[in-house]
């Protein structure tokens, strides 16, 4: 019999981009420090966030589980110029996000951690997305910004939501913006 799997993220937009690929899934959210460990590079700092999802997540779900599953963790960050951005910490932060990125590219790195309960065998991997903004007037960012729509997001906008009309052109997978890159999951999977 298939390992189950588990999502281990309560983000909505991971849980519908699952579902659109046909996958049958649990969803059993885990919290953890998203703190990165600065004595890591930027890709791997991302995947020590989705591993320390991974590990928070396993005893926990052991523990109420007799079946074998798979549990799958991800982590994405927005990247400007070799540092991740975060969330905005207000509206005053989502404009000087958004004013950072006008008219310049920036990297979306969604990393991928998934582990198998009965061996505990894990595989891990990054994807990275380009994305080009055109420039932005002040009054789009406020506007923008008055809709609430970037005040959850990394890096201040949700390219499947009304943030997607700054972006003039991408270089790699959509999924991965939005928050999980599905055939990088698929190809993951793959290995067990």
């Amino acid at each position: 019999m298939k390992p189950a799997l588990i999502l281990a993220s309560e983000s909505p937009r991971r849980k519908q981009l699952l579902s659109e690929a046909g996958f049958s899934f649990d969803v059993v959210p885990v919290k953890v420090s998203e703190i990165p460990n600065k004595n890591l590079n930027v890709n791997d700092q991302i995947l020590d966030i989705a591993r320390r999802k991974a590990s928070a997540a396993l005893p926990l779900l052991k523990s109420s589980r007799t079946d074998a599953f798979i549990v799958l963790c991800a982590d994405t960050e927005v990247i400007f110029d070799g540092a991740p951005l975060g969330k905005p910490a207000d509206r005053q932060d989502a404009y000087r996000i958004l004013k950072l990125l006008s008219g310049k590219y920036h990297e979306v790195i969604t990393a991928v951690c998934l582990v198998e309960s009965s061996t505990g065998k894990e595989v891990s991997q990054t994807e990275t997305t380009k994305i080009y903004f055109r420039e932005l007037t002040d009054d789009e960012i406020w506007t923008y910004i008055d809709t609430g729509e970037p005040m959850d997001k990394a890096g201040a906008y949700g390219i499947q939501g009304q943030g997607g009309k700054f972006v003039d052109h991408f270089e790699g997978p959509f999924d991965n913006v939005v928050g999980l890159p599905v055939e990088l999951v698929k190809n993951l999977l793959s290995k067990f």
